[in-house]
């Protein structure tokens, strides 16, 4: 089995970054009136800044797969072109289209040559799910390199024209014309962009990291979706497809909305977590006290707090300045955001060889968890 390193990554972070004053006239006023959940949730979630693929008219400026090529292609240099490309792996949890697959799409921008192709869907945890699946190409020798992605576009998502015919709707039934807070929460929650690392069976350059291990859980099968869209949760839990519902509803009852059962998360997403990263580290033999950089995925500062708190009572102790976090500056880009806060980590001229690296990717989908340990080379 060959050894992996990651020798390379980049990002594309679209357009100017936008301030929290700024978010509604980019994304629009629903009903005409500004959100009454939004200065609760940024208050919580302790973002300052992120980006769109918009203009300040609420036009796309880019598609997903745009953004995952441009990220793409600062991995290209003299030693690797995109001729030299042997396997494409994007994740992501919105993809431009239903078909053909989000990797598809991305290779067609690419224009070099045949590929083997790999789509991850899911929500946080697709990104880390493309990374495995490069790991996992070129650990046992089926390919000497893989790109591997992560990518979000969905400020478009997001927009207030997509939630006009459900207030009408209510309007129309006489009810109070406010769009659900599993809804408007996540307006003001997510953000786009993309990451790419090159994986090859060598290090190269001033920085490389050896991916040591990898792991991944879920609990769909205990727990019911936190997270979803394109289908709305029954009674019993269940998810109703979009394509069950008739088309009328599609708008009036914004199915295709990502929506977020926040209690729900509240009560399961770090409990479990923690537990989860218990076992990577004792499965692994790995000491908590041989992290350097500990990198977690967190959608909001909210958890940051309550994450150590966790971990702490599991006997895992992680100092603050341990912690590499860019939630502020960049917001959440869901499957993306571990490609970014890496690049930005090799980037910064902090690493030296030897240095333990943790990565936590938690997804509350329906409660899936990805972890990975690395040392720079």
């Amino acid at each position: 089995m060959n050894d992996v390193y990651i020798t390379k990554a980049g990002k594309c972070l679209p357009n100017e970054p936008i301030s929290n004053d700024e978010m509604e006239s980019y994304l629009g006023l629903i009903n005409e009136k500004a959100s009454k959940a939004r200065r609760i949730v940024l208050r919580n979630n302790g973002i300052k800044t992120r980006y769109y693929a918009l203009d300040k008219n609420g036009n796309p400026t880019h598609t997903n797969a745009d953004l995952t090529n441009a990220a793409i292609e600062q991995l290209y240099d003299e030693s690797f072109s995109k001729y030299d490309v042997e396997i494409l792996s994007c994740g992501t949890s919105t993809p431009d289209n239903l078909l053909p697959s989000h990797a598809a799409m991305v290779h067609g921008l690419m224009k070099n040559q045949s590929v083997e192709l790999n789509s991850s869907s899911g929500v946080c945890c697709a990104g880390m799910n493309a990374l495995k699946f490069g790991y996992l190409s070129v650990k046992s020798g089926s390919t000497q390199n893989a790109v591997c992605t992560g990518s979000e576009r969905v400020s478009n998502w997001m927009l207030a024209n997509k939630f006009n015919n459900e207030v009408v709707n209510l309007q129309k039934l006489e009810e109070q014309p406010i769009v659900a807070f599993k809804k408007d929460f996540l307006r003001w929650m997510l953000s786009d962009g993309a990451g790419a690392f090159l994986l090859e069976n060598k290090p190269k350059g001033k920085v490389s990291l050896k991916i040591e291990w990898m792991e991944a859980y879920s609990f769909a099968h205990e727990l019911e979706a936190c997270m979803y869209a394109g289908g709305d949760k029954q009674e019993d839990g269940s998810i109703k497809p979009w394509a069950d519902y008739d088309p009328s509803q599609w708008l009036s009852e914004s199915i295709f909305a990502i929506k977020q059962d926040v209690k729900l998360l509240d009560a399961h997403i770090l409990k479990i977590g923690s537990e989860c990263i218990k076992t990577s580290l004792e499965k692994h033999k790995v000491d908590a006290s041989e992290i350097n950089y500990f990198l977690p995925h967190v959608s909001s500062h909210y958890f940051i707090d309550k994450l150590q708190k966790e971990l702490q009572k599991r006997n895992i102790h992680i100092p603050e300045e341990k912690w590499f976090l860019n939630l502020s500056k960049i917001g959440n880009v869901g499957s993306a955001s571990i490609y970014i806060v890496v690049e930005e980590l090799m980037s910064s001229g902090k690493l030296q060889k030897g240095d333990k690296i943790m990565l936590i990717v938690p997804e509350s989908g329906r409660f899936s968890y990805a972890h990975a340990f690395l040392t720079v080379c």
